[in-house]
């Protein structure tokens, strides 16, 4: 199977232009593509995982990637998907942030001569004359067609404006840029980017004339990739210090059934014959499969090392095994009355539960256990001594810490 057919295959192609001319280039390693990366925090999270590793399978074929970041689009902010406008930031955060997602995309791509590039737009951005980009890029934008689009609908019915409005226009602009500069013939985006990408696409052909062919593919990027990069506590981040490997292994450990073998297709490069193979297993099997997929991904994002630790920390939870790499909460000599501590104040203090009465109504509906066993008396105590060898609280299913005194 082919790499285009792969692509397919696992679910991460939704729309194209021109499909056969994209299908030969990337077949035959021929196509330069470009993704976009706004620098909107200093650490890139799972919601980008699907596009890094888009790029790496791409570059394994022989395609070049080029990784652009935001710098100069970043002082506006994409409204895609947005009901308020973003909060602007300075330029020593925006390139900050720039710099720390160079230093996470490395442990996919490949960067070098005749390999990857990493290319800012703040470049060619933020020099530019106003009246001439309006008179040379704005004039070949219906206003009429640009309101249309999928992107500034929500923002529209809230209220856009012209900052805003311009993003179109400048997304456009960096496919022309990357196309001129360094043969840029294709981009890839997520699903919410259609009309943005388009755009691009139509610049490059009006402007350079027939000649220049420049190609657009969306792939189920932000569909699902937002959604994977969302928790109820916030983002997954790939920064180890915002999101540890145990955290990390935890998040892929505990996915939705459903989404196992579409995680595994769209994420790892686990081949498709054994993929297909699990998507049949159910229950104890089924858990191993999310044990492949955690293992799978926090290697990938963390190194072989950690994600043995990660695993081993979680099975220590699950089973036999080690707390190494898991989160900690420290309790201190305050915390013990008379030389002991209550159940529902381990919970409390492990941010298990916002309340000792949240915490309470954990134990008391067989909520909690230590060590792997059900604790469901909230009468029961422990002494500093009971935390010098392992000590491992749960709450439900799916939250742990490693409790230590300090």
């Amino acid at each position: 199977m082919q790499i285009y057919e792969e692509l397919i295959e696992r679910g991460l192609i939704a729309q194209t232009t021109d499909e056969e001319e994209i299908r030969e280039l990337i077949n035959n390693g021929k196509a330069t593509f470009y993704i976009g990366f706004d620098p909107t925090a200093d650490s890139l999270h799972v919601g980008h995982f699907m596009a890094l590793c888009l790029m790496k399978r791409l570059q394994m074929a022989g395609n070049k990637p080029i990784a652009l970041v935001g710098g100069g689009t970043g002082y506006i902010g994409d409204p895609t998907g947005r009901t308020d406008m973003r909060q602007m930031m300075t330029k020593e955060i925006i390139e900050h942030n720039c710099e720390c997602f160079k230093q996470q995309m490395s442990r996919f791509i490949e960067f070098g001569p005749d390999k990857a590039l990493m290319v800012n737009n703040a470049d060619w951005l933020l020099d530019l004359n106003y009246i001439e980009f309006i008179r040379d890029i704005g004039s070949q934008f219906s206003v009429n067609k640009m309101l249309a689009a999928e992107c500034y609908k929500q923002r529209l019915e809230r209220g856009l404006n012209f900052l805003e409005f311009n993003y179109m226009l400048m997304q456009s602009y960096d496919f022309y840029m990357l196309y001129q500069k360094y043969g840029c013939n294709m981009q890839f985006g997520g699903d919410d980017q259609w009309s943005n990408m388009l755009g691009g696409t139509e610049l490059i052909r009006k402007k350079l004339g027939k000649d220049a062919y420049a190609m657009t593919i969306t792939l189920l990027l932000n569909s699902e990739g937002k959604k994977m990069g969302k928790t109820a506590k916030g983002a997954v981040w790939l920064d180890e210090n915002k999101t540890t490997p145990y955290e990390f292994y935890q998040y892929w450990r505990n996915v939705d059934d459903a989404d196992v073998i579409k995680c595994m297709k769209l994420l790892t490069f686990i081949p498709l014959d054994e993929i297909k193979a699990m998507e049949g297993w159910k229950n104890e099997e089924l858990n191993k499969a999310k044990e492949i997929l955690a293992f799978e991904l926090t290697k990938m994002v963390h190194g072989e090392e950690k994600a043995k630790a990660a695993e081993a920390a979680a099975k220590g939870v699950f089973g036999a095994g080690s707390s190494e790499g898991m989160p900690e909460a420290a309790l201190t000599e305050d915390d013990f009355m008379n030389g002991t501590i209550d159940i529902i104040g381990v919970v409390h203090k492990a941010g298990l539960a916002a309340s000792r009465s949240e915490a309470r109504r954990a134990v008391e509906q067989g909520g909690v256990s230590v060590n792997g066993e059900k604790v469901a008396d909230i009468k029961v105590t422990y002494t500093k001594d009971d935390f010098t060898d392992e000590f491992v609280i749960r709450k439900g299913k799916k939250n742990f810490k490693k409790v230590v005194v300090k």
